[in-house]
């Protein structure tokens, strides 16, 4: 915590992922799969802080540790997930997940709107938690 992150990578339709887009935005970094059952209970949450955050500067961004493209884009497609993925098709080669050291998933990571994280843990509650905290301002 209080370190920038830095995220590269294709997205799931292969274009460049662009982090410059994230800047001054409250960004959750979600490292998951859609074979990892509670990875995908947390979607819900997220989905719900989303929708209650987004128009205030609250982005997701997931990094799929799947080695089955198909497998995401019907995920994706299915559970209407909005953010953007980023996927390399490595599982858990996957260039983030090994410069990050992630050993487990899902690993949510909250970074501030200067960009450096603040909690490596941002799970359930806490992400509420957290987010509440941080656009108590925000009208």
């Amino acid at each position: 915590p209080g370190k920038p992150m830095e995220i590269t990578g294709a997205l799931l339709d292969g274009k460049p992922f662009e982090q410059k887009a994230l800047a001054g935005k409250v960004v959750l970094v979600d490292f998951w799969a859609t074979w990892c059952g509670p990875c995908v209970a947390e979607i819900p949450n997220m989905l719900e802080q989303y929708e209650k955050y987004h128009a205030k500067g609250f982005e997701v961004v997931g990094i799929s540790l799947d080695e089955d493209r198909k497998a995401v884009e019907g995920f994706v497609a299915e559970n209407k997930i909005p953010w953007p993925i980023i996927y390399a098709g490595k599982g858990w080669q996957d260039p983030l997940a090994q410069y990050y050291g992630i050993s487990g998933i899902p690993q949510l990571i909250l970074i501030g709107k200067d960009g450096n994280v603040i909690t490596l843990n941002a799970r359930g509650k806490k992400l509420a938690e957290k987010l509440t905290e941080l656009f108590k301002d925000a009208g």
